[in-house]
């Protein structure tokens, strides 16, 4: 076996250690379980704790800008005072549970671009934590999620871009500091008149909320605000619902009110920053195109990994 990396706090010679996922594919609120494998070193060594932590990387609105970094929004400690003696082998084995409001970062086969969730091993040697290499996880739709996206694909929406904003939803049981925005152009018989519609999911153990907001820049409804729209019920009622009709209804509305704001979809404005993102990414899946989508998607992910995971980027800070 080839581990990845020796612990700094020893120095040449000390143990190494790689942490090995049984499945990289996941959805929100199922189960990651694998290893930590550390080899020991030309002598013995003594870790004080083992910690796994879930990463992503999110954004922040500062003063009219943008803070770019890594979020934790999970840590677990899956074992405490190991020794790992000269020469020989150590497994921790872990199982945690995905929060139900992870970021989704693949459809289908298709990665999303500008997404990555990994999991973080950190050991803690006389007090010092030692953080190694980020895991890369595949966070899929939730079946409920699935009939959402799958009813984007057949009103004509295409996939634009995804980000992780930090901030709050209002109205909403959300749990995390920070949500998912997935961002679309609209079908092309509204093309003009709404610049991108942008979806939210807060997922519960029971229930999916689902956040819509279509952006109209250039004033056609409201100078000074956007159109939301929101749904919520059981994971189960969202698998039969008739996503396409319900989202189709909101978008119809939504042009033809014009100026007239309607109270009853509420808006969640100023509570969380909503924002125009210039990245552009290909589509995936029935909403994304296929082959394309992973292509990117790979090397974005792979640029993630190395730029703004190992070491670097403002900590924008998470739940524990």
């Amino acid at each position: 076996m080839v581990f990845k990396r020796v612990l700094a706090a020893f120095g040449v010679g000390g143990p190494s250690v790689d942490t090995v996922l049984d499945s990289a594919q996941a959805m929100p609120g199922q189960a990651l379980t694998g290893r930590v494998s550390m080899q020991g070193g030309s002598a013995d060594a003594d870790i004080d704790r083992v910690d796994l932590s879930l990463v992503t990387r999110a954004e922040a609105e500062y003063g009219g800008g943008e803070a770019h970094g890594s979020a934790e929004f999970l840590r677990v400690t899956v074992a405490e005072r190991v020794r790992v003696p000269a020469g020989e082998h150590r497994e921790v084995p872990f199982e945690f549970v995905l929060p139900w409001e992870t970021p989704i970062t693949s459809v289908g086969s298709a990665p999303l671009p500008g997404m990555i969730i990994g999991v973080r091993t950190e050991l803690v040697v006389s007090g010092a934590p030692d953080k190694g290499d980020l895991d890369p996880v595949a966070v899929h739709p939730l079946p409920s999620q699935d009939a959402v996206l799958d009813a984007f694909g057949e009103l004509g929406f295409r996939f634009r871009a995804a980000d992780v904003e930090v901030g709050r939803v209002y109205g909403v049981p959300q749990e995390l500091g920070f949500y998912q925005e997935l961002e679309f152009f609209p079908p092309p018989q509204v093309a003009g008149r709404v610049n991108e519609v942008e979806l939210t999911f807060v997922a519960t153990p029971h229930d999916l909320h689902v956040i819509l907001e279509a952006d109209k820049r250039g004033g056609f409804l409201r100078p000074d605000g956007d159109s939301f729209g929101r749904f919520a019920m059981s994971h189960a009622e969202a698998e039969r619902a008739d996503w396409s009709g319900l989202i189709g209804g909101w978008l119809t509305e939504t042009v033809e009110r014009h100026q007239a704001p309607n109270p009853a979809f509420g808006d969640p404005h100023g509570y969380h920053g909503y924002g125009g993102h210039e990245r552009r990414g290909p589509g995936m899946g029935a909403v994304i195109g296929g082959a394309a989508a992973g292509a990117i998607g790979g090397m974005i992910i792979g640029d993630m990994v190395g730029d703004a995971f190992d070491g670097g980027g403002e900590d924008l800070g998470g739940e524990e």
